[in-house]
């Protein structure tokens, strides 16, 4: 197959280790190259613009930019780009908000090499790619009550350890509508303190420590 067929691929994480992997098990395939690495994801949007590849892989969480802010810039420049997040993280949040910024597919980096490979493709010809697992958990995260604005604030200042009284402060609003807010809160992650309740928001990726 020649190199003008091929599917190029960009990967983007910060991990060498990682990227060097990828490029070996995507070049290894002779239906698909690797054309640009990125370590960030400001990064991600200079490769993207210089390469404009087939299919992305991108990592949610890296320094300067993260890739939900990188997936979003991209696909609000290049309407037909098309992305995978390529993950460990399988918090029902963090896959929400991947698509939600414009990627085709999601995939956790335990996967088998097939499964990846399968995924490229399966993105490269305009068709969403999410994993069993990964769509397992998209789906708890539908039948979930939503969190509003306010109350993921409230939530990201107990995770901090602050007490509701200095959440008021922060916020500039009284120590009563927190406490309503912490109810709330309790009541839509369903349990029974607030500790346990900076536990399932870590979990679902709602709260990063």
């Amino acid at each position: 197959m020649s190199q003008s067929t091929k599917i190029r691929v960009l990967i983007v994480d910060d991990h060498s280790l990682v990227t060097e992997g990828l490029a070996n098990i995507i070049n290894y395939d002779p239906e698909m190259t690797v054309v640009a690495q990125a370590e960030d994801g400001q990064q991600a949007i200079d490769r993207y613009r210089e390469h404009q590849p087939d299919v992305t892989l991108m990592d949610l969480r890296m320094p300067r930019m993260a890739g939900v802010e990188a997936i979003t810039a991209i696909c609000a420049e290049f309407k037909s780009a098309r992305i995978i997040v390529l993950t460990t993280y399988d918090g029902d949040e963090d896959i929400y908000r991947g698509l939600r910024a414009g990627a085709q597919g999601y995939l956790l980096k335990d996967a088998k090499p097939n499964e990846l490979l399968n995924a490229i493709r399966i993105v490269h010809n305009g068709q969403q790619y999410v994993s069993p697992t990964v769509a397992r958990k998209l789906v708890e995260r539908m039948n979930n009550p939503v969190l509003s604005e306010r109350e993921l604030e409230v939530l990201r200042l107990m995770a901090q350890g602050l007490s509701n009284q200095d959440i008021g402060t922060a916020l500039n609003i009284g120590e009563s509508t927190v406490k309503s807010h912490v109810t709330r809160i309790l009541s839509k992650l369903g349990v029974s303190d607030r500790t346990q309740a900076v536990i399932v928001a870590v979990k679902r990726g709602l709260v990063n420590l």
